[in-house]
């Protein structure tokens, strides 16, 4: 996300598109937006002279991965504190721990939305879609559930 570039993004058609060198399989990986990502990056601030949806403080750089360690450790969640010690990588668990107990999407459909890979050569062999209509549909539903269970 922090190496996200406005070229990479389609707000008409709802996607994100990554590019493979960025991903660990080095393999393209499309993430469909929900509605809600959409405003968000609609009302995001553009720089020029940066293409990076979120700008770090050199120039023509993205945020670190220690800005958005601060920012938790800053709203409270941090080692010993009440609301607890979590870190950006745990939205993606909390993101799969939903697909897999809350929602009634297939383990398949989650797993291709974290662009994980199948272990099972035959398997991965005969896998040709993303299951992109399917992923659509999911991280719309887990944007409504997110926005149904925040706090304020």
């Amino acid at each position: 996300m922090l190496n996200a570039t406005w070229d990479e993004i389609s707000l008409e058609d709802k996607i994100w598109v990554i590019p493979a060198e960025r991903m660990k399989a080095k393999k393209e990986h499309r993430v469909p937006l929900s509605k809600q990502a959409i405003h968000l990056l609609a009302e995001l601030p553009r720089f020029a002279g940066c293409n990076y949806l979120f700008p770090g403080a050199k120039e023509n750089s993205p945020l670190s991965n220690m800005s958005l360690i601060t920012f938790m450790r800053k709203l409270g969640y941090h080692k010993g504190s009440e609301l607890g010690d979590y870190v950006p990588h745990g939205f993606r668990s909390t993101f799969r721990d939903w697909a897999g107990e809350v929602s009634n999407y297939p383990r398949d459909v989650a797993e291709m939305a974290l662009a994980h890979t199948i272990d099972n050569k035959v398997e991965a062999a005969y896998r040709r879609g993303d299951l992109l209509a399917k992923r659509a549909d999911l991280m719309q539903d887990w944007a409504e559930f997110v926005n149904t269970h925040h706090k304020d």
